[in-house]
């Protein structure tokens, strides 16, 4: 019996006529655990896409890059992501505590290369997990259910052009967060992120928006 495939998946097999591939694929691909290959795929990415579900039921996507290796492949059932400082919004993680099914998609643009993870999370705001990454705020620890290899056919060629100097680890000290330094954000920020602010200068949405608009790297 299939893990993969519901009633709906079915109907639409049979309707395009595409059970018997299905079947195939889910038996050659289809893996309870991470490989070899899928090891190495995961622990050499910089970014990949999470995928959970809000308190609505209505799932969510979310980019979250780092240098690589950012993720660990603890064993063959096991991932751990650190979740970093950002909007303050908590939308992965707060959909993980109240939901802990997620998805995930790593991509390769390079080579290219695609592969799917399904998993059961867990928020960890403590302890070995978390000190396993430079200025992680809590991290995300993941047991495995199914990874699976996705045709690369539609993924188009690109190549990196640097990286983001937000992720730690690319400067000897993060820097501080530019859209913090807004002055429409200085009653809400956090004291600490006020008192840096203060200290470096405040800018303007307009300001912080016009660099977002022409890419500057400040931000």
């Amino acid at each position: 019996m299939s893990q993969l495939y519901g009633e709906s998946h079915r109907a639409l097999q049979m309707a395009f006529d595409t059970r018997s591939l299905a079947d195939r694929l889910e038996e050659m691909i289809v893996k309870p655990e991470i490989d070899d290959i899928s090891k190495a795929v995961i622990e050499s990415r910089d970014m990949f896409f999470l995928s959970t579900i809000d308190h609505n039921g209505r799932p969510t996507v979310s980019y979250k890059g780092g240098t690589p290796g950012f993720v660990k492949v603890m064993d063959a059932t096991t991932i751990v992501f650190p979740s970093y400082d950002g909007n303050g919004m908590y939308l992965s993680m707060g959909n993980i505590t109240n939901n802990p099914e997620i998805g995930i998609l790593f991509i390769d643009f390079e080579r290219p290369f695609r592969l799917r993870l399904q998993g059961r999370a867990e928020v960890v705001v403590s302890g070995p997990e978390v000190a396993l990454f430079k200025d992680a705020e809590m991290a995300v620890k993941v047991t495995v259910r199914e990874t699976w290899m996705n045709c690369p056919r539609y993924v188009h060629r690109y190549q990196k052009v640097e990286a983001s100097r937000y992720a730690p680890g690319v400067e000897p000290e993060t820097p501080f967060c530019e859209w913090k330094r807004i002055d429409l954000m200085q009653d809400v920020v956090r004291k600490s992120e006020h008192e840096i602010a203060e200290k470096m200068g405040t800018t303007t949405i307009e300001d912080w928006m016009g660099k977002v608009l022409t890419g500057d790297k400040g931000v």
